[in-house]
């Protein structure tokens, strides 16, 4: 793994909102450090409500982890935009963030209690 990318288990239980309405809440959720980046949250996508989000056609690629599929958020009254992403196929060297998805704080709210 390169050496500037860190993954653990985020500590406590994680919550993440959109549109008012709550999108998932995790205490397995994993928290990836690179570099000087804050670090980042990872839900695992059991503990989401999948029925809010829709693949999108935005795709990129991180030479450490691979490439990232975005997701759309439908709330009653919204659609948000590309507000998170996953790998769904990610480096060998990150693989515990398969099947777990991150999104932008400037989107949804992220929180910890």
């Amino acid at each position: 793994m390169a050496d500037h990318i860190k993954i653990r288990k985020a500590q406590g239980t994680w919550v993440v909102r959109a549109g008012g309405a709550v999108l998932g809440e995790s205490t397995n959720a994993l928290e990836l450090t690179e570099g000087d980046y804050p670090p980042v949250i990872y839900f695992p996508r059991e503990d989401l409500a999948m029925a809010m989000l829709e693949g999108s056609d935005t795709k990129s690629h991180c030479p450490w982890k691979g490439d990232a599929t975005y997701y759309a958020i439908h709330t009653k009254s919204q659609i948000i935009s590309d507000a998170g992403w996953s790998y769904e196929d990610p480096k060998p060297e990150v693989e515990r963030i398969k099947d777990h998805l991150a999104f932008y704080p400037q989107k949804v709210a992220v929180e910890q209690f």
